[in-house]
């Protein structure tokens, strides 16, 4: 499969190639949160590039040759194979910037360590086995999520106005650090859509009603172009985690 985004500004863009897991039929986009990272930094930077659906049961020779030992996500710039996943971002946020290509790193420290603790809780509360300890994991998983939406519903410094009375009560912003996306969203909106589809599927569980900030990140997150179409499709994220989500038993 070979998808590109569309340039930004003049001038020669470096030749990129992305490689990704494939799905299930070996073409489509597979479950890989960390592949969906990278492929969002790409499309947001604006820049020219190529997507490679690699599929792991059949990965072809020159493949191997060209990233012997690695799995995807890895990626070839202007030649040159890079397989690290944290130092790929920061070299394509180094290579790839103003004023040609926007800068992506998020302004506020904080917003990079939003929700940090999800994935793991979610790990535990799906792959646990004993119903006795079910409970305690679902709300271990919870409360990283409340963190979550507590960061996302208290305004950041610039939402308040110093010269209004009103005290600014609820954040109305997008994303984490704003109404962009920027590197902390790239992050964790791969890992928060997962673990969405994979608790509701295995343990009937959805995030809660009242998480409003929460809700809202999802929503501006699902009504943009660079999220919804690198992401894999709901079946493939379930059929991922089909061994992974053991049945509950009473011993």
């Amino acid at each position: 499969m070979t998808d590109s985004s569309p340039a930004n500004g003049e001038g020669k863009d470096p030749e990129i190639e992305l490689f990704v897991k494939a799905g299930v039929d070996g073409e489509s986009i597979g479950n890989c949160p960390f592949s969906q990272r990278l492929f969002m930094i790409l499309w947001l930077k604006g820049v020219v590039f190529n997507v490679t659906t690699v599929d792991l049961k059949r990965k072809p020779a020159d493949l191997h040759n060209l990233a012997p030992g690695s799995h995807p996500p890895f990626l070839t710039f202007n030649g040159e194979v890079k397989t690290d996943i944290n130092k790929i971002e920061e070299f394509l946020e180094e290579t790839l910037s103003p004023p040609k290509y926007p800068k992506l790193a998020a302004k506020h420290r904080e917003s990079n360590a939003a929700g940090i603790d999800i994935f793991s809780k979610f790990s535990a509360f799906i792959k646990n086995t004993k119903q006795q300890d079910n409970a305690s994991l679902e709300r271990g998983l919870t409360k990283a999520l409340k963190k979550l939406d507590d960061y996302l519903r208290n305004p950041l410094p610039e939402e308040i106005d110093a010269s209004s009375t009103e005290v600014e009560k609820v954040s109305k912003r997008k994303f984490l650090d704003g109404d962009e996306l920027t590197l902390a969203d790239c992050n964790l909106l791969p890992k928060l859509h997962v673990v969405k589809i994979v608790t509701k599927k295995y343990r009937n569980y959805e995030f809660p009603a009242e998480m409003t900030g929460l809700w809202r990140y999802l929503k501006n997150a699902y009504a943009r172009d660079e999220f919804i179409n690198t992401c894999a499709a709901d079946k493939e994220i379930e059929i991922a985690y089909a061994d992974v989500a053991k049945r509950l038993s009473k011993f």
